[in-house]
């Protein structure tokens, strides 16, 4: 269950780095009060998650998630590159998070 809560503070994180990036482009209320809730929500998911789990565990786990879905949420809806070295150095942080779970 703590996993669970985990990547669902993984997946906040994404969702505020979407929100960061929509405030960046167009300065509009909506986008830094997304911000400001979606990041609330992974720090607490985050901090429950960390009274169960390693502190370096769960922030790798936090940080792998968040760093991979917004590099591909960056590809599907920002055109960013989709180029094969950076999609294996995606996939890299992906096995290097999953691997974290299997050993803690």
């Amino acid at each position: 269950m703590i996993w669970i809560l985990l990547v669902i503070a993984g997946i906040f994180e994404m969702l505020g780095i979407t929100f960061l990036n929509a405030y960046v482009h167009h300065r509009q209320k909506r986008d830094i009060v997304g911000l400001i809730l979606f990041f609330s929500v992974s720090f607490i998911a985050l901090s429950i998650s960390m009274l169960y789990l390693p502190m370096s565990t769960a922030y790798a786990v936090w940080t792998g998630i968040g760093a991979v879905g917004g590099a591909v949420l960056g590809m599907i809806f920002y055109n960013e590159s989709k180029d094969i070295k950076r999609v294996v150095c995606i996939i890299v942080i992906l096995g290097s998070t999953v691997g974290l779970k299997l050993v803690s």
